[in-house]
């Protein structure tokens, strides 16, 4: 039997939860409301009784990681009733919030019995850092909606970029500086946080808004979707450009999904995911997208944005994590 301990979180968790759930996986935990701390506290302290009363030899628990303190008691119940572990990371502790060392977060990692990571990258660093346990790739997150992507014949003359995120200077001060060196394309912002302030100037950039992430998919128009992080326009900077690294960010599932080809610092970990599917563009600096663009001929963005559908249509359909998890659950 395959479990999986359903919290209501954040939407790539929740959509995970609904793909295990196509999958058969049965919820171990016990009914949750979205509401405090409190609350997930006790299902998770629930969640350990349930696992030593459930699970029998030869079981498998699926648990989100991270799951603060609660993956190693989690574990240990399953090993104790013959059950194996697979985890599935969202964010490494030592990165997105620094609250664990490298070695601490390894050591965790080291009791599970399966990893499912972002990718190549996240992998190599795990095991370069002393993580032993076997570990597969993701590829790239899935991304459910019941929205249908806009649609439109012919790209636009000057090319459309759409940035979707966090627009506050303090996590993203390139945005404050990249209108005066775009030349030949316009950009679209969605988000929250914006400083109208730090704006007033700018010509090729203009504020949209924020719009709920399924209204978005169905309304915005756009040739590419820009995916950068940090304080640079030379390179993805910073503890949230550095993080690009080794990170899955959601947002290039998102842009996928709408049907939005992908332009991604070269340096990033799912830049060669985005190469090899020809679903978008790599730049090694923001200034690139000027000549990158200029060079696109209209036929060859059509080849690029008819993958960018097709993957789109993978990833809507919960492709990625229920291709992961069958391989794990031959390995084990």
């Amino acid at each position: 039997m395959n479990y999986y301990i359903k919290l209501y979180s954040n939407k790539p968790k929740e959509d995970i939860n609904a793909i295990v759930e196509r999958l058969g996986f049965k919820n171990i935990a016990p009914a949750c409301n979205r509401n405090t701390g409190v609350s997930h506290f006790l299902v998770k302290l629930f969640s350990l009784f349930r696992i030593l009363w459930y699970m029998k030899r030869g079981d498998n628990l699926l648990i989100q990681y991270p799951m603060k303190k609660f993956v190693t008691p989690a574990t240990i119940c399953a090993h104790l009733k013959g059950g194996k572990v697979t985890v599935l990371i969202h964010d490494l502790g030592c990165f997105r919030r620094k609250k664990l060392t490298v070695s601490h977060e390894m050591k965790r990692m080291n009791r599970i019995d399966q990893i499912i990571a972002h990718n190549e990258s996240m992998r190599d660093f795990m095991q370069r850092n002393g993580c032993t346990t076997p570990i597969r790739c993701l590829g790239i997150f899935d991304y459910l909606t019941s929205s249908t992507p806009a649609q439109y014949a012919v790209p636009h003359h000057p090319w459309r970029v759409v940035y979707a995120g966090g627009l506050g200077y303090k996590r993203n001060p390139f945005l404050y500086e990249l209108d005066s060196h775009i030349d030949g394309w316009e950009m679209d912002l969605y988000g929250k946080q914006f400083d109208a302030d730090r704006a007033k100037s700018w010509k090729h950039i203009h504020f949209l808004g924020l719009l709920p992430p399924d209204e978005l998919i169905s309304s915005v128009n756009a040739d590419f979707g820009l995916v950068w992080d940090g304080d640079s326009l030379t390179e993805c900077s910073g503890d949230w450009g550095e993080y690009l690294r080794v990170n899955n960010p959601h947002k290039t599932s998102f842009y996928l999904r709408a049907h939005i080809p992908v332009i991604i610092w070269s340096h990033a970990a799912l830049a060669p995911f985005i190469e090899s599917n020809r679903v978008g563009i790599v730049v090694d600096k923001l200034e690139d997208i000027n000549s990158r663009l200029s060079e696109l001929t209209d036929s060859e963005y059509q080849e690029i944005r008819e993958n960018a559908r097709k993957m789109g249509e993978k990833i809507g359909a919960g492709y990625f994590t229920t291709s992961a998890l069958k391989n794990v659950e031959g390995e084990q």
